[in-house]
């Protein structure tokens, strides 16, 4: 792959040989750092379980200390009291089968999360082919599917993020921003990584993150060791 001046330039910052530390992992990753956006932090997991397996599977979700730095697009699925709640809660769109009906008949998707009442789930649940290859559909695991709307739109907009395996026994998520500097975003990789070892299935035999990368957007990736400082 043909690389840009701008990538081979913070690429002579990072020893391919060498599993940093966290933190001196993300001053790398944020002196690197030097598009014109303020680029994405994210963390990249290859975690010792088998995706195949119903037992090992990992998923779950946790509330960054400092957010993503992304404004999240949140949608209710609800009626009566439930979404009277979660428009004061902030909730950006709140309906039942008419939001329902917009995202099917209009291919309507402004929005990152969407969170539903467990009896709006005969509703949402046809909408399982089109949210479901998006990462959208909620689910009771990702605190989605809920009676307590308000605090899962509160959540969501302060940064609360999903963690899951993929197929290729890989964690993806996004930590924040360049711009949260140094010390933020590895208070968001920590609360990242204790939710995950915490995720532990019991059927996990082994070294159970087997390797762990930190990159930004456009940066060289930093393998780094995934152990909690704290």
């Amino acid at each position: 792959m043909k690389r840009g001046k701008r990538y081979i330039e913070a690429a002579k910052l990072v020893d391919p040989q060498t599993i940093y530390e966290p933190d001196e992992a993300l001053a790398i990753v944020v002196e690197a750092a030097t598009a014109k956006f303020d680029e994405t932090v994210e963390v990249h997991m290859k975690m010792g379980v088998d995706s195949r397996r119903a037992d090992q599977q990992i998923r779950g979700t946790v509330v960054l200390p400092h957010g993503t730095g992304k404004e999240t697009r949140v949608i209710v699925f609800a009626k009566g009291p439930a979404a009277d709640e979660a428009t004061e809660a902030g909730a950006d769109f709140v309906g039942a089968e008419e939001l329902a009906e917009k995202i099917q008949k209009e291919n309507w998707f402004e929005f990152d999360v969407a969170i539903a009442t467990p009896d709006m789930m005969g509703v949402v649940g046809r909408l399982g082919r089109v949210l479901g290859p998006r990462g959208l559909m909620p689910n009771p695991k990702s605190g989605t599917v809920t009676t307590d709307v308000g605090r899962a739109v509160n959540e969501s907009k302060a940064g609360r993020i999903e963690y899951r395996l993929e197929k290729q026994n890989i964690i993806h998520c996004a930590i924040g921003k360049v711009s949260f500097g140094p010390e933020k975003l590895l208070d968001n990789f920590e609360a990242l990584l204790d939710a995950v070892i915490r995720a532990k299935p019991a059927a996990a035999k082994g070294r159970y993150i087997q390797r762990c990368t930190l990159t930004s957007t456009m940066g060289p990736g930093l393998k780094t060791n995934p152990k909690l400082s704290k």
